[in-house]
C-alpha cells in the first residue's frame, strides 16, 4: 500500500470499504477511442483514489486480450462484450468462467466500406446487396473478432439488408488497429470496427461510413470490464476499487468539455497512435459519412450517461441469442441461467452504493432495430429463430 497516500486510504476505510486485496493491476486495452476510461482512470489518479495503481497494457489483438485475461498475465481487461461471453461458452476456443462488471461505453463503431464499392454506387446496404447479387466475385468484410461486437454489427447489418454474411460473402479477422492499411492495399472491401479507424478511413481517402452501429441498434452496449470469474471471487474489495475508478472516469469523459484533454492523451503513440484531431469529431457527435452526408449525432460515444454501465442481464441474452442465430452453439442455451453468473451486478451496485452513486438499475425492456426487429429479453430464443437469414443448429 505504500503507493496510496495515507489521506486516500483513511478515506477509503472511512467510506465502509476494506483494502483491496491485490493494489497494482495490469488492465489490458486495445487502441480505440473507447479505451479512454482505462487511460483516464491510470492518469488523472482514480485509481489511486481507491487505493490501488492501474497500469494499462496495450494488446496487439483481441486474441491476445483473450488469451492474456485466461492465463493470468493481466488482471483486467477494456474489452469486446460478446468476447467475454464466447469464452465463458467455449465458442471456438477453450472455456473460462468469466464476469462482467461494467459497461465502458456505448454506441461510437461504424461500418466502412471502400471507395472502390462507392465508385461502383453502393452508398448504403440496399445498393450493397444489388452488387452483390449482379457482379459475382469475392466480397470480403473483416471483423475484429468472431464473437465480439463488430462481428455481430457486421452480420446483423448484412443480413438485415438480405447478405447472407457466411454465404454470400467472406468474413475475416483483422486486429483494429490493422483494419485502414488492410483496405488500402485490397485486402478487403468493408469492414466494422471501433473509432477511430472508421474516421481514419475518411481522412486517408480510401472509405466511408455505410452506417454507424448507432444507426442500427440505439444506445447498443460496446466494451465492458471483465476479469475471470476466479479472480471477481478472490478479488471483490480489488474489483470494487476498479469499478469506482472506472466510474469516476466515466464521468469526466461524458464532460464534452473534456473530451480534447481525452483525446490530447488517447491519442499518443503509448495508446491509440492516431492524430487527435481525427478521433474529436466523432466523440463530440460531429458525424461525416465521407460521402457527402453529415449530421450532428446526438446518440455518439458515450460513457456514463443513460445508466449505461450498468452490467445488463438483457445484453447477455441478446449476444447469447446471435451466436445461435449463426450456428454458434448447439441448442438454445441456459439465457438466464448464464446472463445471471456471468453479470456481476451485485458487486457493481456494491461499489457504486459504497460511494453514493444512484445508478439506474436494471432494465428488461424490449430493444428495437433499424430493420424493426424487437428483441424481448424475455424470448431470447424467439428473437434468433424469427429472421428469414440465419444458421440455426439444434
Amino acid at each position: 500500500m505504500g503507493l496510496v497516500p495515507p489521506g486516500v486510504r483513511q478515506g477509503a476505510w472511512a467510506a465502509g470499504s476494506d483494502a483491496p486485496e491485490k493494489t497494482e493491476l495490469k488492465v489490458g486495452f486495445i487502441p480505440l477511442t473507447d479505451c479512454a476510461s482505462v487511460v483516464i482512470a491510470a492518469t488523472e489518479g482514480f485509481d489511486r483514489k481507491y487505493g490501488i495503481k492501474i497500469t494499462p497494457t496495450k494488446e496487439a489483438s483481441w486474441a491476445a486480450v483473450r488469451d492474456k485475461l485466461m492465463n493470468g498475465e493481466i488482471d483486467a481487461a477494456h474489452v469486446l462484450y460478446g468476447l467475454i461471453y464466447g469464452v465463458h461458452l467455449g465458442v471456438g476456443g477453450q472455456k473460462k468462467d468469466m464476469a462482467v462488471l461494467m459497461t465502458l461505453n456505448n454506441n461510437g463503431q461504424a461500418i466502412t466500406l471502400s471507395n472502390q464499392l462507392r465508385e461502383k454506387g453502393v452508398s448504403d446496404g440496399a445498393k450493397l446487396k444489388a452488387l452483390v447479387d449482379s457482379e459475382k466475385r469475392d466480397y470480403t468484410f473483416a471483423q475484429t473478432f468472431p464473437t465480439g461486437t463488430h462481428a455481430m454489427w457486421l452480420y446483423y447489418w448484412l443480413a438485415a439488408n438480405g447478405i447472407n454474411p457466411f454465404a454470400d460473402v467472406k468474413t475475416i479477422v483483422v486486429p483494429p488497429p490493422q483494419m485502414v492499411a488492410n483496405m488500402r492495399v485490397g485486402n478487403m472491401d468493408g469492414y466494422c470496427v471501433g473509432e477511430p479507424w472508421n474516421a481514419r478511413a475518411i481522412f486517408d481517402g480510401i472509405g466511408f461510413t455505410a452506417a454507424s452501429t448507432q444507426d442500427i441498434w440505439k444506445d447498443h452496449p460496446e466494451k465492458v470490464c471483465a476479469f475471470t470469474e476466479e479472480f471477481a471471487l478472490k478479488n471483490p474489495k480489488t474489483v470494487k476499487a476498479v469499478l469506482k475508478a472506472l466510474h469516476e472516469a466515466s464521468v469526466w469523459l461524458d464532460d464534452l468539455s473534456n473530451r480534447p484533454e481525452q483525446c490530447d492523451l488517447v491519442s499518443k503513440a503509448t495508446y491509440i497512435n492516431c492524430k487527435k484531431e481525427i478521433i474529436l469529431g466523432r466523440l463530440l457527435g460531429k458525424m461525416d459519412y465521407g460521402d457527402g452526408r453529415k449530421k450532428d449525432d446526438e446518440l455518439h460515444m458515450h460513457f456514463s450517461r443513460r445508466n449505461c454501465n450498468y452490467p445488463q442481464a438483457k445484453y447477455a441474452k441478446w449476444f447469447m441469442s446471435q451466436y445461435r442465430r449463426w450456428g454458434m452453439v448447439t441448442g438454445a442455451p441456459d439465457y438466464d441461467g448464464i446472463a445471471k453468473r456471468v453479470m456481476r451486478a451485485d458487486l457493481y451496485e456494491e461499489a457504486m452504493r459504497e460511494i453514493g452513486y444512484a445508478h439506474g438499475g436494471a432494465d428488461s425492456s424490449p430493444e428495437t432495430f433499424f430493420d424493426g426487429a424487437t428483441f424481448d429479453p424475455a424470448n431470447p430464443e424467439a428473437f434468433a429463430a424469427g429472421f428469414a437469414v440465419k444458421s440455426l443448429k439444434g
